[in-house]
């Protein structure tokens, strides 16, 4: 086996050079001499630091040889503290970022990690202060490879690795091809590399990243306090207090269906209760948003019953299961899918009166093949590839109905299956499991649509619950679950969501200041990098002003450098504290020396 060193590379590609196409890995149940290396390398035009590559192995061995799978584009990096990027989609819904630390491995496998979990981005990054470098797929569909990371020694290293399900043959004379990759050098953090990326796919494929309409920028109050079991009268009871308190959407959650694949009012609802409460939504002054996890269908619905022929079918012939709402995959790209999917969002939209989707669910992100007859494709991964499409058409048909429709999709936890980014107006930091969480995928959604809305989620989910400079000191949309004047009593969380008396002075201060800034409107710059840099540091430019929010647990006054101010005097505002405290500082690049616990959060002019 042949291999180029890491900083070879590295170095090779900052010199525009293509790395040579030997750093190629073939693993199988026999080993030969006797395989070939075909490889091609391009500098795609505007694309500093890019290689995208070909590879294909040749047997010229004269006898058969056996795969079970191949790796190629390994990328390493030296240092003693290693950062990463593994945007991977498991049950453990770990952060994206990370450090590589002693003895790390990660698989990385963009298929399915589950029973419904699976999908993500299709690239790793490596960095450390001196060196960044990426590996992923330069492919117009997602593809069922890994991009393993681990650790050895001080090294850090990635490729692409595609495993056999059924060992490969490859006959004398027979070429194997991987997928089209790249290779990319870049600085900083996963910020640079990420934008580089999403740049490349929408030249090269077509894709045409989203721009949000104003409405998916306004506060959000969701009923999801009341839980599965609310009633009509608990959503517009607490209405008033919605508007009083400055939110602008309504969420219509999760329990108003017969069941998953049957969405037809159940008896606590009634026929009419649907729209009773978009009418009364509307007579506020809101907007109304409808939960809503298409594509599945739980057993006894009379979906399933009656439809069999739109359930995905697994290889062993089994349908694949959706373990948190115990349901079933729909095939993603049947028509008979698509048709009765379509029907659904006109009785949303235009019968019920509501004005976006919350589409909910960590299966979103991806699917397993489909080995239905009826889905009638190619190959089963083509059901996996072209899952976007079916993301597509709910959007598209939304907009047709409602122009300016919010079409928000939550993969419950998972790294978002970029290649349906381009069919949602509203990204979302998706059940996080911290505030870190929530901060680091934002800058993630910067770095890959710039002009994607993205909501915060409920600030429940965020540390203590009520982390609010979290969702506003990086641009996200404001969101919370409160319960008003009392709780469900017959929800699991029973009081967990009740507006206290704290919680509301909190909403009487952040709301205001989120509508008034509406950081979430404003260009996100990458100007520290995230894991290195302390504090954790991110900046927003906005109406002629920089919106600087920094983060740690506790801060005593170390210095902190406002990057990307000229050589001029500013006005700096303590905008989160109470007293609007105020101070003046010079540039280029000012040392600030605060003191604080948690958040920094000051607007600069």
């Amino acid at each position: 086996m042949k291999k180029i060193s890491v900083i070879a590379a590295a170095l090779l590609l900052l010199a525009g050079c293509a790395p040579k196409p030997s750093d190629c890995l073939l693993s199988g149940k026999k080993v030969v001499p006797g395989i070939s290396v075909i490889s091609t390398s391009e500098c795609p035009a505007g694309f500093a630091g890019m290689t995208v590559r070909t590879v294909a192995f040749v047997n010229e061995s004269g006898k058969p040889v056996t795969i079970d799978a191949m790796e190629t584009s390994r990328i390493e990096v030296s240092g003693k503290e290693i950062w990463s990027f593994q945007p991977t989609s498991t049950g453990d819904r770990l952060d994206w970022a990370m450090p590589v630390e002693s003895g790390f491995y990660q698989r990385n496998f963009l298929g399915m990690n589950g029973s419904d979990y699976g999908g993500g981005i299709p690239m790793v990054c490596l960095w450390t202060p001196e060196a960044n470098i990426s590996v992923g797929l330069a492919e117009p569909v997602i593809r069922l490879v890994s991009m393993p990371v681990k650790r050895r020694g001080n090294r850090a290293e990635a490729c692409i690795r595609q495993d056999f399900e059924e060992p490969v043959v490859l006959q004398p004379g027979d070429t194997l091809k991987a997928c089209n990759q790249f290779i990319l050098t870049s600085s900083g953090d996963f910020f640079n590399p990420l934008r580089e990326f999403s740049q490349y796919m929408q030249k090269t494929f077509g894709f045409e990243m989203p721009k949000s309409p104003d409405a998916a920028y306004e506060p959000v109050w969701c009923a999801w306090g009341y839980e599965r079991t609310f009633t009509v009268d608990e959503v517009i009871g607490t209405l008033p207090k919605v508007v009083e308190l400055g939110f602008k959407w309504v969420d219509v959650d999760d329990g108003y269906q017969i069941c998953e694949g049957d969405w037809e009012t159940n008896d606590r609802i009634g026929p009419d209760g649907m729209r009773r409460m978009t009418d009364a939504i509307h007579e506020a002054g809101l907007m109304a948003k409808l939960w809503w996890a298409p594509m599945c269908a739980d057993p006894e619905s009379s979906l399933a019953k009656n439809h069999p022929e739109l359930l995905l079918v697994q290889k062993d012939g089994t349908h694949e299961d959706i373990s948190w709402w115990d349901s079933w995959y729909l095939s993603p790209i049947n028509k008979g899918t698509m048709d009765y999917t379509l029907n659904l969002v006109d009785r949303f939209l235009v019968d019920w009166g509501f004005d976006g989707f919350k589409l909910d669910g960590q299966y979103l992100n991806l699917c397993a093949p489909d080995y239905n007859p009826t889905s009638d494709i190619a190959y089963p991964e083509e059901a996996c590839e072209r899952y976007p499409e079916f993301v597509k058409g709910v959007a598209e048909r939304a907009e047709a109905d409602k122009p300016g429709a919010v079409v928000q999709l939550c993969p419950c936890g998972c790294a978002v299956n970029f290649f349906y980014l381009p069919y949602i107006n509203q990204s979302v930091a998706s059940d996080p499991t911290s505030s870190a969480q929530i901060r680091m995928k934002r800058r993630a959604y910067a770095a890959m649509c710039p002009d994607l809305a993205y909501y915060a989620d409920h600030v429940e989910l965020s540390d203590g619950g009520l982390d609010f400079p979290s969702q506003v000191g990086v641009g996200g949309v404001i969101g919370t679950k409160f319960t008003w004047p009392k709780a469900n009593p017959d929800a699991k969380e029973s009081g967990g969501s009740l507006l206290t008396e704290e919680k509301e002075a909190l909403l009487r201060k952040w709301v205001p200041i989120y509508s008034e800034k509406m950081l979430s409107k404003g260009n996100y710059l990458n100007l520290y990098d995230y894991g290195f840099d302390k504090p954790e540091a991110h900046v927003i430019e906005k109406d002629g002003a920089m919106y600087y929010a920094f983060y740690a647990p506790k801060w005593n006054g170390e210095p902190i450098t406002l990057r990307g101010l000229g050589p001029r005097k500013y006005k700096v505002t303590e905008y989160a504290s109470d007293d609007l405290k105020t101070y003046e500082v010079e540039g280029p690049d000012p040392i600030i020396n605060p003191i604080f616990e948690g958040n920094y959060l000051i607007e600069v002019k």
